[in-house]
């Protein structure tokens, strides 16, 4: 992908997240349930990294849950970030800008973190050589023995969301700008908006994962209408096996 196409998409994405923070996090509030399923495995004192933490529903989450652990959360969005910082008042949490799409944004982090998330960002990444980079990356943040979940948005699985996928034209773009799987899709809640989408399957995100050199030892579906628009992964480096198919 073109540089200039892929800056053109993440400023589409940035913009709207500086317009409907508010409205977005309004509808964040609950944790999915996938995400629910998630924190069961995370130890009450392991140091957590959030890459996307959005309005700090995970650092809420966790908190119920009674972790008081290290948790470090980032994200592009300063309108996100502000919310997150006036509802999560935890001592043990942090939240700090970053740039997920930069090349040296993992050179402020002063530790390696046992638990690593990176919910619904993947799909906001435009370019296969940008998200394989933020995968290298997340690899360097992993202490040993740590696990990465990540999650991506399948909005296909839903019909009435199909219907909102707009024409690349919409943008100044054509099909031909973008990648296979790559949509632009409208919102409607608080006003009318874009979002740039990478729509996967699980095997493209274990295909993701065998060329960073991570394992799959978890995948699953969850969330939204039957609870099935939600692809949930769990990666680990060195052995292991494939956890059940779908």
């Amino acid at each position: 992908m073109r540089q200039e196409v892929a800056s053109l998409l993440l400023r589409i994405n940035l913009e709207f997240y500086q317009t409907f923070a508010g409205a977005f996090a309004a509808t964040r509030r609950r944790l999915q349930p996938g995400v629910v399923r998630a924190l069961r495995s995370v130890q009450a004192e392991a140091s957590v990294l959030d890459l996307g933490c959005g309005a700090g529903e995970l650092a809420r989450g966790l908190a119920r849950r009674g972790h008081h652990g290290p948790y470090l959360g980032l994200d592009t969005s300063r309108e996100m970030l502000a919310a997150a910082g006036e509802i999560v008042t935890f001592p043990w949490a942090r939240f700090q800008h970053a740039e997920l799409t930069s090349p040296d944004w993992p050179a402020g982090l002063e530790e390696r973190y046992r638990q690593v998330f990176l919910l619904s960002v993947l799909h906001h990444i435009p370019g296969h050589e940008h998200r394989i980079r933020l995968l290298e990356q997340v690899s360097m943040c992993l202490a040993e023995g740590g696990s990465v979940t990540l999650s991506a948005w399948d909005f296909a699985a839903s019909p009435r969301l199909v219907k909102r996928v707009l024409p690349w034209g919409n943008v100044g773009l054509s099909d031909s700008d973008v990648e296979p799987g790559d949509y632009l899709l409208d919102w409607r809640h608080g006003g009318h908006g874009l979002r740039y989408i990478h729509l996967f399957t699980h095997d493209d995100l274990e295909a993701l994962a065998t060329q960073v050199g991570f394992v799959v030892v978890d995948r699953y579906r969850s969330d939204g209408e039957g609870g099935r628009l939600g692809l949930y992964q769990v990666w680990k480096k060195g052995t292991g096996a494939p956890g059940p198919q779908d």
